[in-house]
């Protein structure tokens, strides 16, 4: 699992899928990754309250969260051994489980953690302590919160695996 959630982590822009009785709903969204105290992973993400994805994770029986890691188009012509054909190289994990909306402080504290980590590094980071209390609060009630408690990860490599001769090749071209 560590692999899995290094991919995770290192690709945390994710994609949400979801499906009830009103359809299929996909959002594309930022995600925290974290362990829970009992040494489960949990994800934490948000949307927008105008996107009805929200409304299908409180009834939803099943999500699972993707995420994309590195991926490349793979040409015959870099091979030694021919006939071949083209073929794409990728990583990605598909996590799987449930989901629960939070309340406005675990949201409030979900995108601190979501500024701070994106804002690491920059010499002066945004803060959203330094916004006006009432826009905060109007921001607030624009989104909604929910952490997906994972019940499986599933990792999904395909990295010429087929042809270990020719490895160095493909590396090299990609490089």
């Amino acid at each position: 699992m560590p692999l899995l959630l290094e991919l995770i982590e290192r690709n945390a822009f994710g994609t949400l899928v979801s499906s009830g009785e009103s359809g299929m709903h996909v959002s594309h969204i930022p995600f925290i990754a974290e362990s829970a105290d009992d040494g489960r992973l949990r994800l934490l993400g948000h949307v927008a309250r105008a996107n009805d994805h929200w409304r299908a994770l409180e009834t939803a029986r099943h999500v699972m969260a993707i995420f994309q890691g590195p991926h490349g188009y793979i040409s015959p012509s870099w091979y030694a051994q021919h006939p071949s054909v083209p073929t794409w190289n990728y990583a990605a994990v598909h996590a799987h489980g449930r989901a629960r909306l939070m309340d406005e402080a675990q949201l409030r504290d979900l995108l601190m953690r979501l500024a701070a980590t994106y804002e690491a590094g920059r010499p002066k980071p945004w803060r959203m302590a330094d916004l006006p209390p009432d826009y905060v609060a109007k921001m607030l009630a624009a989104i909604v919160g929910f952490e997906i408690e994972v019940e499986r990860l599933e990792g999904k490599f395909k990295l010429s695996q087929n042809r270990p001769e020719e490895l160095p090749r493909v590396i090299a071209a990609l490089r």
